[in-house]
């Protein structure tokens, strides 16, 4: 016998999703699985998120929320932009790493969603751009970072910065020690925030 939850519907069908990806991996999740645990017909599910790609994205959403929230309470703090910046890259290459140990399955599901422009992988990387971009134009406007467009500072900080803050360049350095990586992102960051201060985005 199933008992009530107070928990809206939406909200325990994503508890589900994450729970049997977590447990059974994402091939082996599916809509009917999720239907049966909750003891509801799958048409309900599908009340609620459309088709399975919009479960699964939902789901991942929801594993993300924690480091876009950082990203904001980072972005909005009254720290100098180049602090904020390398403030950023960290928690971006930290919680990328975790989420690939913790959660390998719903990670790859990032990965892939990324690499195709699609769903939640394309909302999420517009949200930290936007993030970095608050920045980049803080440090400008404050003239911590003369004579550079905002523009081409952001997509210069991202090409630079992309082994750390890129979700398939962050899983396929999985096997390499976390301490190893952060060592190699704060040099990295220290020389591209060198380079912005100078004008050289």
């Amino acid at each position: 016998m199933f008992q009530a939850s107070s928990e809206p519907t939406d909200q325990r069908i994503l508890d589900e999703t994450l729970g049997q990806i977590r447990a059974h991996g994402a091939r082996r999740t599916t809509v009917l699985s999720i239907a049966a645990a909750l003891g509801m017909t799958h048409a309900n599910v599908y009340r609620y998120f459309p088709s399975k790609a919009a479960l699964f994205d939902a789901a991942t959403a929801r594993a993300l929320a924690p480091l876009e929230a950082e990203l904001r309470e980072i972005v909005d703090a009254p720290d100098p932009a180049a602090d904020k910046i390398e403030r950023m890259a960290g928690a971006v290459h930290r919680a990328y790493r975790d989420f690939a140990a913790r959660d390998p399955d719903l990670f790859a599901l990032l990965a892939d969603s990324v690499v195709s422009g699609r769903g939640v992988g394309r909302k999420h990387r517009a949200r930290v751009q936007a993030a970095f971009q608050r920045a980049v134009e803080e440090g400008i406007a404050g003239g911590a970072f003369e004579g550079i467009d905002a523009r081409r500072a952001v997509a210069f900080l991202f090409d630079a910065l992309h082994r750390f803050i890129h979700p398939v360049s962050v899983r396929l350095d999985r096997e390499a020690g976390d301490a190893a990586m952060a060592q190699r992102l704060d040099r990295v960051a220290g020389a591209t925030l060198r380079a912005l201060t100078q004008g050289r985005g």
